[in-house]
């Protein structure tokens, strides 16, 4: 029989070489196929089929290469040809080893393809981002758990879809693999903001921005931290509106929106909390800029400083992986009755007892419960056995709240990350809304409450109720003073 290939490609190790290389070729056409076949391609896809397999694919035909050039130099010096078995198929050892041999190599085939996906459907689970692969995560993972994203797999918004952002985003993760097998990891692990896609191909996949418009009522509910626990609440008008004008008005947080309008800001440090210098360009191309007069750089500072325009993840830079503050935790449970506000001082017992500092988880959710009973035996020993029921509830609230927001191992907690929406705990919307930025023709980014939201009522246990639909003026509950209209808000809450 004539060969087709060269007589040095007839050797075993260039078969070797051959069949790895099918084999991974027969795969990717298998995974391009099942990708044309699905309606929103998976980010792991592109990793296997197109740069796993093809790698294997190399391996196999340098193998190949290999055989042919170790037996053509083997005929070179003298030694004798390699002769491949002959197959007779009349033969019935021949005929019946033939058949198991192409059975098995079909059900090979078969099994290699139903691995691979599901190995890589595997890659594309939450739970292998969460425990498998990055077990260091387990902060993030948890907080994941409880957000209002924790539906949408995790790949949706880190990667999305397509091979490049794949590529791209392993490739800037490799250090992360060699840290976290040899444990060179910093605690806590630092929000990688600097290499997040762009929400636009992300956020906006589901959350369409011409849709924000109008208003949107929110109640909140906080009581102090004194014995009685007292109750106050807020009634605010969100001014969400500013993604079409055709929709509503477009003067509201939206606004920042890249819809028709572009703002640009410098900011001095990597996590974005520090900026002194903002620009807005309107529909009609007009170009304000602000500079803070509180922070002095020079022309040259400023230009090294780094420059990004504003888009979704400047707000909501902290849409799934949330810590959430102690107080506002613990008012939320207490406005759902989980805590009873009627034991008293429940409120400041439990969040000091979220802010001890504790080696690890177990010992915090122990001293915890010492930390209730401690307090009401030396000071309310009678409710401890009447309101027993209560108080192991409250207990238990408490140690739900810490498990979910604070890793003791991980170095993690509220603090050590910013979330820039609102402005009670974090700078949040003051970075820029501070008063201090201001214009060449003296225009100033207003911190002035009703900016963002109407206050439509405000009442406090110890004063009526303040109600207006055209907004009132903000009361602190706590006699400070004009205080609070000077100074951030995180400046007090931050530090409890």
């Amino acid at each position: 029989m004539k060969k087709i290939f060269p007589s040095s490609f007839y050797n075993p190790v260039t078969f070797v070489g051959a069949a790895i290389a099918a084999v991974s070729f027969g795969l990717i056409l298998f995974l391009m196929v099942l990708e044309s076949m699905t309606d929103s391609p998976k980010p792991y896809m592109g990793i296997i089929a197109f740069v796993l397999l093809p790698g294997i694919m190399i391996i196999g035909l340098a193998i190949l290469v290999f055989g042919a050039l170790r037996e053509r130099r083997r005929r070179m010096h003298g030694k004798p040809e390699l002769h491949l078995p002959q197959i007779d198929l009349n033969n019935p050892r021949h005929r019946t080893a033939f058949i198991v041999f192409s059975l098995g190599t079909i059900l090979l085939l078969l099994l290699s393809a139903f691995g691979s996906f599901k190995a890589y459907e595997h890659t594309d689970s939450d739970q292998f981002c969460g425990t498998t692969c990055h077990t260091v995560m387990d902060p993030e993972y948890t907080a994941y758990q409880y957000s209002p994203h924790a539906k949408v797999g995790c790949v949706k918004c880190h990667i999305g879809p397509g091979a490049g952002w794949f590529v791209r985003s392993k490739l800037s993760g490799a250090y992360q693999v060699y840290a976290t097998i040899f444990k060179k990891y910093p605690k806590p692990i630092p929000t990688p903001i600097e290499n997040l896609r762009p929400a636009q191909e992300t956020c906006e996949q589901c959350h369409w921005p011409k849709h924000f418009f109008s208003e949107k009522q929110m109640v909140n509910t906080y009581f102090a931290s004194d014995e009685q626990n007292s109750r106050w609440s807020i009634d605010l008008l969100i001014k969400i509106g500013g993604g079409n004008i055709e929709a509503g008005p477009t003067s509201g947080i939206h606004w920042h929106m890249n819809i028709a309008n572009e703002v640009t800001y410098a900011t001095t440090d990597s996590q974005r909390q520090v900026i002194p210098w903002v620009q807005a360009k309107s529909a009609e191309g007009k170009v304000t800029t602000y500079r803070s007069t509180d922070i002095t750089l020079t022309d040259e500072e400023l230009q090294r400083a780094k420059h990004r325009r504003m888009d979704c993840i400047d707000c909501h830079n902290r849409p799934t992986h949330i810590y959430h503050p102690p107080a506002r935790s613990v008012n939320h449970v207490m406005s759902l009755g989980w805590i009873d506000p009627g034991l008293p001082n429940v409120k400041s017992i439990s969040v000091k007892a979220l802010e001890q500092p504790y080696t690890t988880k177990q010992a915090a959710l122990d001293s915890i419960k010492i930390a209730f009973e401690e307090y009401y035996r030396a000071n309310y020993p009678a409710l401890l056995v009447s309101q027993s029921e209560k108080i192991a509830r409250a207990v238990g609230e408490v140690q739900k709240i810490y498990s979910r927001n604070y890793f003791p191992e991980m170095r993690v907690n509220w603090k050590k990350f910013n979330d820039n929406i609102g402005h009670m705990y974090y700078p949040g919307c003051f970075r820029c809304h501070d008063g201090k930025h201001v214009s060449e023709e003296g225009k100033v980014l207003s911190r002035d409450c009703n900016v963002c939201h109407t206050i439509l009522a405000q009442r406090t246990e110890k004063d009526k109720l303040r109600l207006s639909l055209g907004g009132v003026e903000y009361k602190h509950p706590v006699d400070i003073g004009d205080s609070w209209k000077e100074m951030n808000c995180s400046d007090c809450h931050n530090s409890q």
